[in-house]
This record gives C-alpha cells, sequence and structure tokens, in this order.
C-alpha cells in the first residue's frame, strides 16, 4: 500500500492531499497531522444488505483539532495517480453509502471509531463500485518560506471498494516486455482485466541477471480495474533484500497469482 499525493485544483486554496491505497496514510500540513487506519477498504456486499465498517482516526498532534469527513469518487491514471471528484461519476456507489457524521473534534494525541455503511440497493447487479472516504482539516495551515506562502488544506483520502455479490476480477497477461521507468530498463507484465471487480497480481519469481546476481522479482501491486489494461513492473530485489537496477538480459521464473488463479510463468527479458 504507498502514498500518492493529489494536488487538487478545483478550489481556490491550495489542497496537500494523499490518496493512501497501500500504505498506512499520514499526513502532516503544519496544523493537520491525521493517521488513519486502514487506507483501504476492500467489501463483500449483499444487495439490500446494510454492511458496516469502521475506520480509526487519530490526532498525532499535541493539540485538539478538527476533521471535516465526507465522501468523494475517484479514478486511477494510468501512472498510478489518484484524481478525486466531487461530482457523481458513472457506477458511483456513493449514493448508497451513510457516514457517521460530517465533522469530528479529537483531542490530541487521541483516536476515534469513525463508522460508516453501505446499503446497495436489492435490485443492483453483480459488480464492484468504489467511492473514498475524504478526511480533511477544518482550517488552512500556512506553508512555504518567509517569502512565499499559501494556505494549505491537509486531507487523506482511504479507497473503498465495494464488491456486489459474486463480482470477481478475471486477469489475464498479454504480454511480458521491457520498457523504460525513470530511466531504467526494467521487465514489465502487460495485464488485461475483464472482469467485474478489481485485482492484484502476486507471486514468486526469481532471475540471475547479466551481471551474475541472484534475485528475486515481485509484480507491482496496484490494482488492475475491471475493463483496464495496465502495465505492471516486475520490481527486483537483491539477496539482502535491496531493490536492485536489473542487467539484462535476465530470465524469470516462477509463479504468478491472483484471485483464483495460480499461473506458472518464465519469460526471457532482453
Amino acid at each position: 500500500m504507498t502514498d500518492a499525493s493529489i494536488l487538487s485544483r478545483s478550489t481556490l486554496v491550495a489542497c496537500v492531499a494523499i490518496a493512501s491505497l497501500f500504505v498506512a496514510p499520514r499526513a502532516s500540513a503544519q496544523g493537520f497531522n491525521a493517521i488513519v487506519s486502514p487506507p483501504r477498504f476492500e467489501i463483500n456486499a449483499t444487495p439490500g444488505a446494510r454492511a458496516r465498517h469502521v475506520v480509526e482516526i487519530s490526532n498525532a498532534s499535541s493539540q485538539p483539532a478538527r476533521y471535516k469527513i465526507r465522501t468523494a469518487d475517484w479514478t486511477f491514471g494510468a501512472d498510478a495517480s489518484v484524481t478525486f471528484h466531487d461530482d457523481l461519476q458513472a457506477g458511483s456507489c456513493r449514493p448508497w453509502v451513510a457516514i457517521e457524521r460530517g465533522e469530528l473534534l479529537i483531542p490530541g494525541g487521541a483516536r476515534v471509531r469513525y463508522r460508516f455503511e453501505v446499503t446497495p440497493p436489492t435490485d443492483v447487479p453483480a459488480g464492484e463500485c468504489r467511492f473514498a472516504l475524504l478526511i480533511e482539516g477544518d482550517e488552512p495551515a500556512v506553508a512555504g518560506g518567509n517569502a512565499f506562502k499559501i494556505p494549505v488544506r491537509g486531507r487523506i483520502g482511504v479507497i473503498v471498494y465495494v464488491a456486489v455479490g459474486d463480482a470477481a476480477p478475471k486477469l489475464e497477461i498479454l504480454k511480458a516486455e521491457v520498457a523504460t521507468v525513470a530511466g531504467n530498463r526494467v521487465p514489465m507484465l502487460v495485464v488485461r482485466n475483464t472482469g467485474n471487480a478489481h485485482g492484484r497480481i502476486g507471486g514468486f519469481l526469481s532471475g540471475t541477471d547479466a551481471q551474475g546476481r541472484e534475485l528475486e522479482f515481485a509484480p507491482s501491486t496496484f490494482p488492475i480495474l475491471p475493463g483496464e489494461t495496465r502495465s505492471l513492473e516486475l520490481s527486483a530485489q537483491s539477496s539482502r533484500n535491496e531493490r536492485a537496477d536489473v542487467a539484462l538480459p535476465v530470465t524469470v521464473r516462477g509463479t504468478l497469482e491472483w484471485s483464483g488463479a495460480r499461473v506458472p510463468f518464465e519469460h526471457r527479458f532482453e
């Protein structure tokens, strides 16, 4: 789960936004010092039934802090960036969502349990919808040096996936290739999802690169949304669990896994 910082242009006040897809989120903007757990929810829901869940919000500051809480839609870019949307997007399930309240006052160093509910309609077909729970600082802080200061408003987005009925991903590896990422040539997998829920690739892979180093490879854990085709990096680690730049060519072997599937994999990347 990494934090993705998103700059919102929808308001006149500059906002510092953190969309937390992969790790426990924490945002700090000189007055906004919140920690939220878990960073995301993957909910199984039944049409007509209410699903209740709890997110923990901590104020890491020594001073009391007031937070505003609301829902939003979000989209996931090809560069793994997340964009929040106040207006309802196609297929949004925000009309199914009820939140405990719109504001919280949390004493310094304290933690609260915040409840929300998702109730799909009785006639909704199987599938997945998504929304975000946004936790925002109530008062803007000031960021910047003495010569340049702007108001900023801290924000954390908790991503929620709602799988209704028997929704499930259907992943297919279209090809394995080499691509340039941050100036380095790296192994990549191109994966398509023809199912009706998001999926993630996992697995255990290894190979010896052109410098004779024995490396472990792991596919990116970015989600592949329904109807999406996404390129995922196979990141390499040395025997000391340190990230390594791969010297091509390298033959990678092992097993790839995702929901309901376990697939042998072997490919020479050149």
